[in-house]
């Protein structure tokens, strides 16, 4: 079993020790995503798999918290922050910035004048170290500037 799904579990067991009902609410849910991805792939997971599904969860609270903000509802959209920041302990620090810029630059000034082209790129080198959002709009920086 990869090793961050034990560590998943094993913070579930304890934040249900803790009586964290929000914590194991949360990592219930995570694992529930890991079991379905598992079966829909018919193989055990990986480690790249589970940070995929965490990446797609972190995403939803995203957009949730955009949601609602913009309906005037800041006691849920403090919620799922709070949510995004549990989620984000169990991925790897970030890529900073410039070191995406500066591959999205080079992809440009190798011939890709497109986003899909730019982003493919940027995606097969950053996939699971950056945000897709954060590459996204790196791209188009670079394809403005190109």
């Amino acid at each position: 079993m990869p090793e961050l799904a034990d560590r998943l579990r094993a913070d579930q067991v304890i934040a249900r020790k803790e009586s964290n009902r929000d914590r194991t609410v949360l990592l219930g849910t995570v694992l529930a995503a890991l079991k379905n991805r598992e079966i829909e792939l018919s193989r055990p997971l990986v480690d790249d798999d589970i940070v995929e599904i965490l990446r797609r969860q972190i995403k939803q609270r995203h957009d949730s918290i955009e949601q609602y903000t913009a309906g005037n509802r800041p006691d849920l959209a403090d919620s799922e922050s709070a949510e995004l920041a549990v989620l984000r302990t169990y991925l790897r620090p970030e890529v900073d910035p410039s070191e995406i810029r500066a591959a999205a630059q080079r992809a440009v000034a190798d011939g890709q004048t497109s986003l899909g082209g730019v982003m493919g790129v940027l995606m097969a080198q950053f996939k699971g170290k950056a945000d897709g959002r954060t590459i996204n709009e790196i791209a188009r920086e670079a394809l403005q500037q190109g």
